[in-house]
């Protein structure tokens, strides 16, 4: 998560105005982005007056610009340093057509500086711009105050969060998720609509699971590929009791998804596990899932491809690894704290107690021995997004809910992955999950990213998203 980001930008410019406000944000803008580490497309001062657009010609050259560098655009930022030239800052963008998101700035005028000679009126002339960016179909996101200058804090924070939603909808429109073996018979809860990803440009590619087992059952503990993952994986967590067959066979299966990754370009992966895994090959995958979601490379259990692309936009939105959980039990009786828990794939960022081991529960059908791989550990308090992102077949539509709250470090004794979950009004928060359709899955992020998430996914993505507050 470490790209530098880029982002295009447009200084709006009206003749009747001070020309030397143009002059003045530009100085603003290049030293912001230079404090925040951004790269900046935008006009010189030879190529427009001041490097500003106010005519046609301007938005033809600054169109012509961003064309130039898509690939590498995210974003556009609008920065209004006097009224501007509604039409200018909209064609440009039609001019240019790019359908990234759009941050709309403002400056503020000073009461003492209301003369003709410093005048700005940029709080009225962003409803201007928005009414036009309106009247062209271009989506658009607003500061939190209607006009903020670029060197305050404030904007700082209003810039960070769009390079974020910038990063979601460029990361979702073009992510490839890997669904490895059938959803296991028992999960209707996971079924979900390719056709719908599809349409937003979410591709998901298919394999069988006994081809992956087929591939790491041709393998032996003294091909140097197994070894060096064997070594990767003690590297990664405590071994506990975990027999050094057992090792030897979550290595193996690391070898082939890696591979199956790789030759299909592969941003995240949804496994079948339960309980397919352990009756045919002998033990859980749930540790080469933490290392590659501990990597950025997120990966759901259960062939649960709509929660590892939850997985993906939660750790695009904050730079950090998400976990998928289920919700789980209740605690004891305080209504607005719940249990999350899985056998458990966490990534390594939520265990700092990581451990190999096995699963009890599903060890009670299958033989405990047949389940080493599961991790075992406890999530200590941090901030928390939660989350889920479903595709609704009856409607033909993608859906999703978010919010915040945090974990804590209240008693919890039990095994796998656990946390404990403080949410306000939880329990609204469940009638809304159960009455919408939602799955017993959900994702959970060490950040505070909701917002983010709903502006990325509801105003540039068009799903239908609801925020809990």
């Amino acid at each position: 998560m470490n790209n530098k980001a880029t982002l295009g930008v447009i200084i709006g410019n009206r003749d009747f105005f001070p020309d030397r406000l143009v002059s003045e944000a530009r100085t603003d803008i290049i030293a912001l982005f230079d404090k925040l580490n951004i790269n900046s497309i935008m006009l010189n001062e030879q190529e427009s007056k001041l490097g500003g657009v106010e005519t046609f010609r301007d938005a033809q050259r600054c169109a012509d610009l961003f064309k130039k560098h898509q690939d590498d655009i995210s974003g556009i930022i609008v920065f209004l340093p006097n009224f501007g030239d509604e039409r200018g800052v909209a064609e440009t963008i039609k001019l240019s057509g790019l359908t990234v998101p759009v941050l709309v700035q403002a400056y503020p005028d000073e009461l003492n500086k209301l003369d003709v000679a410093r005048r700005r009126d940029s709080w009225c002339g962003k409803i201007s711009v928005c009414n036009n960016f309106y009247q062209y179909g271009i989506k658009y996101t607003l500061t939190n105050s209607h006009v903020v200058h670029p060197s305050s804090a404030q904007f700082n924070e209003d810039i960070l969060n769009f390079v974020a939603v910038c990063r979601v909808v460029k990361g979702l429109r073009r992510v490839r998720i890997g669904a490895v073996g059938a959803r296991p018979g028992g999960f209707n809860t996971v079924r979900y609509s390719e056709k719908i990803l599809q349409r937003n440009g979410i591709s998901v590619t298919t394999v069988d699971l006994s081809e992956i087992l087929g591939n790491a059952n041709k393998l032996t503990k003294d091909d140097a590929e197994v070894k060096a993952h064997l070594d990767k994986v003690l590297a990664y967590a405590s071994a506990g009791k975990t027999p050094d067959e057992a090792l030897v066979q979550i290595a193996k299966l690391d070898v082939v998804l890696s591979h199956f990754m790789q030759e299909n370009a592969l941003d995240a992966t949804a496994i079948q596990c339960w309980t397919s895994l352990q009756k045919n090959y002998g033990c859980n995958v749930c540790t080469s899932m933490s290392i590659m979601s501990e990597n950025m490379l997120p990966s759901a259990c259960e062939v649960d491809v709509t929660g590892t692309l939850t997985m993906y936009a939660m750790q695009l939105a904050s730079g950090s690894p998400s976990a998928l959980v289920d919700w789980n039990n209740n605690y004891a009786d305080d209504e607005n704290k719940c249990v999350l828990f899985h056998c458990g794939n966490w990534a390594k960022s939520f265990l700092p107690d990581i451990e190999i081991s096995n699963a009890p529960i599903l060890g009670t059908t299958v033989g405990v021995e047949n389940t080493y791989g599961a991790l075992s550990g406890r999530t200590p308090a941090s901030p928390l997004t939660y989350g889920r992102i479903s595709t609704d077949d009856p409607k033909g539509v993608i859906k999703a809910y978010f919010g915040e709250g945090n974990l804590t470090d209240d008693a919890l004794n039990t095994f796998g992955n656990r946390a404990v979950a403080q949410i306000p009004d939880l329990q609204g928060l469940m009638q809304y999950v159960c009455r919408n359709g939602f799955e017993h899955h959900v994702v959970m992020n060490a950040s505070k990213t909701a917002g983010i998430l709903k502006e990325a996914l509801g105003n540039y993505m068009g799903w239908e998203i609801y925020q809990h507050k």
